[in-house]
């Protein structure tokens, strides 16, 4: 298969240049492309992101800025019996050597993000401080089965999370619950049989082959799942392998009075070992001097994190955590989001994400400005809360979860066209 060469290699071997992509991609199209194309419907549209940050010194990382850059291009239209969905993106990221900078956002982590089947990206340049990296995000063909039911082939995003910010019945791509920069959801290499019975009730099986971890391992991803809708609440439940181990799940979404209910559980087969993964949570939107406030309240239970300090690095070396599967590393997690509009070009919000073993929790506040219709501009900073870590002959010791997190302030501007 076309850029399907084993990510482990290093060097040369590893880079699959920009002209040969492009000519996959027009391979792929072309077997699909009808010998007529009047008729059907296309669009282009895409986005810059640029942000730049400034992070403070700390235990682990020196004082440093950093910037970084996206350039992203998306294509969507209808070729005979199929819809295409096309994203391309290229990713810059200056830093000095050894800091956390542009990458403490998983926008930044894009570009280069695990699981991919196909090796439909990589490193273009890479040099002390300069990292230019690019990735087809998007490459699927969607084929329609009859009045109900669609076949999704190729990289595409998948999400099957019902809460907001804590995530941990979402198999595939979860957000960083701190990362400002939602916009796009990381796209997995996948095929997606969906069938729909009715207005409300819905069927699939996905399938995804992905590699993971340092040593590249094959896994395979092989999940049923089923939703539908009774008196008012979304039910939602799904089971079979997760990169190759058992994994089920079960969700609830409805509203209780003017809050809404949302909460989600996994069972998941790590080493041999059955663990239980849950969040609940309530979000309300309360009109506050002729403005909304948004708030949500999330609280996570998961046996596959650290149930003390000296956990922490155990959780950040497990194989739940180089799968993806582990949003933070903490048993017990919290997050409050508050979110006002100021003006109705203005926003700002608040998130306190924190562990409830050790009372450390970060603190990010943010304030937002709609530019023109296809622009805004943000400005923000994230701190950690708590005993910060120390150096033990070379070795970090964690005196909490996020107290060692440095002070961290970004600006950035994001372009849609």
């Amino acid at each position: 298969m076309c850029g399907a060469r084993d990510r482990r290699r290093a060097g040369p071997s590893r880079r699959l240049p920009g002209a040969r992509m492009l000519a996959c991609a027009a391979l792929l199209f072309q077997g699909l492309w009808p010998v007529s194309a009047q008729g059907q419907g296309s669009g282009f549209s895409g986005s810059y992101l640029n942000v730049w940050t400034r992070v403070g010194n700390s235990v682990l990382s020196p004082a440093s800025g950093s910037g970084f850059h996206r350039f992203r291009v998306m294509w969507t239209g209808d070729a005979g019996p199929a819809a295409l969905d096309f994203a391309y993106e290229h990713t810059l990221s200056l830093r000095e050597p050894g800091v956390l900078g542009a990458q403490f956002f998983t926008a930044a982590a894009g570009t280069a993000s695990g699981g991919d089947w196909l090796e439909l990206g990589g490193d273009l340049k890479t040099v002390d401080g300069i990292e230019w990296r690019h990735r087809f995000d998007r490459l699927s063909a969607r084929f329609n089965l009859g009045d109900n039911a669609d076949l999704v082939v190729g990289r595409q995003p998948v999400s099957w999370a019902t809460t907001l910010f804590l995530t941990p019945s979402d198999p595939f791509s979860p957000f960083d619950p701190a990362d400002p920069f939602r916009e796009y959801r990381v796209g997995v290499d996948a095929a997606r049989l969906r069938y729909y019975r009715g207005a409300f009730t819905q069927f699939e099986v996905v399938a995804r082959p992905a590699r993971v971890g340092l040593d590249g391992a094959r896994t395979l991803t092989l999940l049923g799942r089923a939703t539908t809708n009774r008196g008012g609440w979304d039910l939602g439940v799904w089971g079979g392998l997760v990169h190759d181990t058992f994994g089920a799940a079960a969700s609830l979404s409805g509203s209780v009075g003017l809050w809404a209910l949302r909460t989600e559980a996994a069972v998941r087969d790590f080493d041999d070992r059955l663990v239980v993964r849950g969040t609940v949570g309530l979000d309300r939107t309360f009109p506050i001097a002729g403005r909304d406030l948004y708030v949500v309240i999330e609280y996570q239970r998961d046996e596959a994190g650290a149930e003390s300090l000296d956990d922490l690095v155990a959780a950040a070396t497990s194989r739940a955590f180089a799968q993806g599967e582990m949003q933070v590393l903490g048993r017990d997690t919290g997050a409050l989001q508050l979110s006002w509009q100021l003006h109705p070009l203005v926003s700002a919000s608040t998130l306190f994400l924190g562990s409830l073993r050790d009372a450390s929790f970060m603190f990010g506040p943010g304030l937002s400005y709609s530019v023109t219709q296809g622009a805004s501009f943000r400005i923000g900073a994230f701190t950690g809360v708590g005993e910060d870590a120390t150096l033990d002959g070379g070795i970090p010791r964690f005196g909490s979860e996020y107290g060692s997190i440095p002070q961290f302030v970004y600006t950035s501007l994001n372009f849609f066209f």
